[in-house]
């Protein structure tokens, strides 16, 4: 153990898991969040106490904003933050709602703010810290029929952005790691459509999907001190796609 505490929201399945599970093998004690799915989260518990790391696990749906500081009051002083957890609606942008807006928008960005709010005080204190959120290729090459979700994740970028400016003095670093096409329980669906699979696969230079594995390298490098001099940036993680 490296003494420091990691919380990955969205952690039970997904970019989530496959990060968290990541961060426990270079010694960080992980806060497994998840919104629904307990038993997903205890078996990524499982898996970190077996292979002789710490974890533990905190519940909440971040689309509700009530959730947010208590998640951040369970969590208590951490060391690194990956705000990972998100909500995509697909439909056509007229058919788009009121709740739709809301839901994408407070899971996806106000969410990222309260909790980095809640976080910083401690790491402030401590002279440092790291702050990753989980974007998507979509901030570049957005998807018709997902407006909301690829406006909201543009504007965490952006926070990202504004806030490692202003935390920098403080040994905090911020940065937005954006996956493309990563194959998760989240697009399974979509993708058994052969044709639409093809599709999908012309379109990323490298010619094939990403596993949520593929993420994990670059969160580990920015919440290492070798990646103590990156902060600021949006760090694409998606076979060329956003330069396509």
């Amino acid at each position: 153990m490296n003494g420091k505490k990691a919380l990955v929201t969205g952690s039970s399945r997904g970019i989530g898991r496959a990060i968290a599970l990541g961060l426990a093998q270079d010694g960080y004690e992980v806060l497994v969040h998840y919104a629904g799915n307990e038993e997903k989260a205890r078996e990524v518990k499982a898996m970190i106490e077996e292979a002789g790391g710490k974890a533990r696990l905190i519940q909440g749906d971040l689309s509700d904003l009530s959730a947010a500081p208590r998640v951040m009051a369970e969590a208590g002083e951490i060391d690194v933050l990956v705000l990972n957890a998100s909500v995509q609606i697909k439909k056509p942008w007229q058919e788009i709602t009121l709740p739709d807006c809301a839901q994408q928008m407070h899971c996806n960005f106000v969410s990222s703010l309260l909790m980095i709010q809640a976080a910083v005080p401690a790491m402030q204190k401590k002279g440092w810290g790291r702050i990753i959120t989980i974007g998507s290729v979509q901030e570049k090459k957005p998807h018709p029929d997902m407006l909301v979700y690829s406006a909201s994740k543009a504007a965490q970028t952006n926070m990202v952005e504004s806030l490692s400016l202003q935390l920098a003095k403080y040994g905090i670093t911020v940065n937005n790691v954006a996956p493309g096409v990563i194959y998760t329980d989240r697009n399974v669906e979509a993708l058994s459509d052969e044709a639409y699979a093809q599709k999908v696969k012309d379109s990323i230079p490298v010619g094939f999907y990403g596993e949520p594995e593929d993420c994990v390298g670059m969160v580990r490098l920015l919440c290492s001190d070798a990646g103590r001099y990156i902060t600021g940036q949006s760090l694409y993680v998606d076979g060329g796609k956003s330069v396509q």
